[in-house]
């Protein structure tokens, strides 16, 4: 099998900071195991960027999909990035820096490649932060789109998605040819859900809420504990 797995919410409960998540060593020990035992077919598709990856794994050598897409390290270590010049998102970091400087509550993550509101700390201001990013869009123009997710709003740019991410995963060794996994929580996993059923995968929503996967877990635990009979069994799951 390809194993293409979702971080946050997924693989890791959420914090009220992205830099507050924790990794623990059994965590870190399943997805190298898995890692091993299907010959390198393990993804983390993440809309975190890839060296914050590397940061919580220090010493898991997987591929991986950041920023929803915008970057992607194969299995073999080549890293590609979509071209954007520091000074496209200029105006955009200097309006919604200020606007969370007035709002405690409001968190701006820069990811270089995007910018993420959250508001996970203040819910009530969901709209408020839909209507501003949606306003920021506007005024960097349509090659940047909305992308909506569990308690934060994205600016990121448009054409790249975990769908677009995961089909080019699969045409590539050692993942083509395999049967497809993809397990997510969120609605940036939704696009990946949409390649995966057309891939003939299987698509695992995480949690409850509306979906096009076609089969859920529970929760992070359950998760873990599938990806851990998924070592056990050791399947590779090769298709002609």
């Amino acid at each position: 099998w390809a194993y293409f797995v979702d971080l946050d919410g997924t693989l890791l409960e959420f914090a009220s900071q992205p830099g507050d998540v924790l990794v623990d060593a059994a965590l870190r020990a399943t997805v190298s195991a898995l890692t091993l035992v299907s010959g390198g077919a393990v993804a983390i598709i993440t809309g975190r960027p890839v060296a914050e990856v590397d940061h919580l794994f220090p010493d898991l050598h997987v591929a991986v999909a950041g920023q929803h897409g915008l970057e992607r390290r194969s299995a073999g270590g080549e890293l590609s990035r979509q071209a954007l010049p520091v000074a496209v998102l200029s105006g955009a970091r200097t309006t919604l820096r200020a606007l969370v400087a007035r709002h405690p509550g409001l968190l701006l993550e820069d990811k270089g490649l995007s910018l993420a509101l959250h508001y996970r700390q203040a819910p009530a201001m969901a709209s408020f932060a839909h209507r501003v990013m949606g306003q920021v869009q506007r005024d960097v123009g349509d090659d940047f789109c909305v992308q909506r997710g569990k308690r934060v709003v994205e600016l990121k740019l448009a054409g790249r998605d975990k769908g677009t991410a995961i089909r080019a995963f699969m045409d590539e060794r050692p993942f083509r040819g395999r049967l497809p996994v993809f397990i997510g929580d969120d609605l940036t996993d939704e696009y990946g859900f949409d390649v995966i059923n057309q891939l003939g995968g299987i698509s695992v929503k995480v949690g409850t809420g509306p979906t096009v996967a076609t089969w859920r877990m529970q929760d992070v635990h359950t998760v873990r504990r599938w990806l851990s009979s998924a070592v056990a069994a050791g399947s590779t799951g090769e298709r002609e």
